[in-house]
């Protein structure tokens, strides 16, 4: 069977990263090594009895299924690793095959190992590698990252959570990606799998994405994302502090739609004309600028004293993201490494497609904004925060303006030939207007309903023997 089809047989499991062993009739030492990976990486499932060969996995069962499972969960729970590795366990059937799954999230106290700290492991794509000793003094220096806003809100439950921002978010989820098995919950379930409440309590991470601002306020006093846009090409040369600033939002998903749309505003979007005769969005600069701010949202510090902000001015563009990197900033560019500061927030963007699965994102936003402006974003990497910045071309962008006109024009004269022609036979049918205008047929479609619902036009009679009215004098 298909990866796909094995993750619809074991459709309860969170299919973030998981490994598959045979596992026939004991452990495998490798299990170990996995188990190290997924506590010092982002967690996962470890799933007994299932064997993958090549893209084919196969259920091929375990015998023993409770000794198996005694002998893995004694083994956590004894002292073979220097942490208590917790676990969550199914067990599944298939024609008399047993299969075990566990799963084991990303531990506080990283690194996680076993009998030494050499027997440390990280998840990379999906192999377990064994950690150098800078990932393990890494790990050492910041034990909390990407755990904190996995913790519980106290005082906070299903009330805390906003029901606009919730039913937007499952909507744009069922919009752009209608295959998760998510959007198949109700709402207990989905909020449970998601890790937005846990046993009733709200994580911090949940809180932040769909909270009541008053509620959030009362875990993180000072939050905001402060966009402001600046008439000048720095602080010193504006004649004014700034000429615009996003007023609060609820939460994190609704911040993430006002602050891009003022981003939009500013970033040139390339417009062509499809063969149905709509207008399109093709900027890689938007695409780029967009992952810059999902990145933000993601991997920002909000225990931090500081807040994540985006300054816009003439002819550039800051994000700065308080919170620092969990490795270099070169070995997070050269590598497929995912170690997200807020795995929770990072999974919840990622469920929309509004992030990647893997890496910080910082290859897409540079190919992207290089496509998009012949340059890449400069970076100021400190202990405490990272500021990603975009130039603007502004020759490049007085030509977007002109290109995007040019294709504005050239609807306007799509929309005024469709008007000519029906004046001049109004019983004239929607194939004639496609030979006419060399519309498709879905373009006519698209047209004629828009100068409908324009006021513009109106179709009198039955579609066949009827006719067209064009309405002048009419907003």
């Amino acid at each position: 069977m298909t990866k796909d089809q094995l993750i619809h047989k074991l459709s309860s499991l969170e299919w973030e990263d998981f490994e598959v062993k045979a596992a026939k009739s004991e452990l495998p030492k490798s299990v170990w090594e996995t188990v190290s990976a997924f506590s010092n990486t982002s967690g996962g499932w470890i799933v007994l009895g299932v064997t993958e060969n090549g893209k084919d996995f196969e259920i091929t069962g375990v015998r023993n299924a409770e000794k198996l499972e005694q002998d893995f969960l004694n083994t956590l729970r004894g002292n073979k690793f220097n942490v208590f590795v917790s676990t969550k366990q199914e067990v599944y059937k298939f024609d008399n095959q047993t299969i075990l799954a566990f799963y084991i999230p990303i531990h506080k106290n990283k690194p996680v190992y076993f009998n030494n700290q050499g027997n440390t492991f990280i998840r990379r794509g999906s192999s377990d590698q064994r950690a150098t000793q800078e990932e393990i003094d890494s790990m050492l220096r910041d034990q909390a990252f990407g755990t904190k806003t996995a913790e519980l809100a106290p005082g906070t439950n299903r009330d805390s959570i906003n029901n606009i921002s919730l039913n937007r978010y499952r909507n744009y989820m069922a919009r752009f990606n209608p295959n998760a098995s998510y959007n198949r919950f109700d709402e207990a379930e989905f909020l449970d799998k998601l890790r937005i409440i846990d046993n009733g309590v709200c994580t911090y991470a949940g809180l932040l994405m769909f909270g009541k601002r008053e509620i959030i306020e009362k875990h993180f006093a000072d939050f905001r994302i402060d966009l402001l846009e600046i008439p000048g090409n720095s602080y010193s040369d504006a004649q004014q502090r700034y000429t615009f600033r996003i007023e609060e939002q609820e939460n994190l998903w609704e911040y993430y739609f006002e602050c891009f749309a003022r981003l939009k505003q500013k970033v040139d979007v390339q417009f062509s004309l499809t063969s149905e005769g709509f207008g399109q969005e093709l900027s890689p600069g938007l695409e780029s600028i967009r992952e810059a701010l999902v990145n933000m949202l993601m991997h920002t510090d909000y225990f931090s004293p500081a807040s994540p902000r985006v300054r816009i001015f003439n002819n550039h563009i800051d994000f700065y993201n308080p919170g620092g990197l969990p490795k270099s900033f070169e070995e997070l560019k050269s590598k497929d490494i995912s170690l997200p500061r807020n795995p929770i927030l990072a999974k919840l963007f990622r469920m929309v497609k509004l992030a990647e699965n893997a890496g910080f994102g910082f290859d897409k936003i540079e190919e992207n904004w290089k496509a998009y402006n012949s340059t890449v974003p400069d970076y100021q990497i400190e202990f405490d925060s990272v500021v990603v910045n975009f130039n603007i071309n502004l020759e490049q962008r007085k030509s977007e303006k002109t290109v995007e006109k040019t294709v504005e024009k050239t609807v306007e004269k799509t929309v005024e030939k469709i008007i000519s022609l029906i004046k001049e036979n109004p019983k004239i049918t929607s194939k004639q207007i496609e030979i006419e205008t060399k519309l498709s047929r879905r373009g006519v479609e698209y047209n004629l309903d828009k100068l409908k619902k324009k006021g513009k036009l109106k179709r009198i009679g039955p579609a066949k023997g009827g006719h067209w009215e064009v309405i002048d004098n009419k907003e």
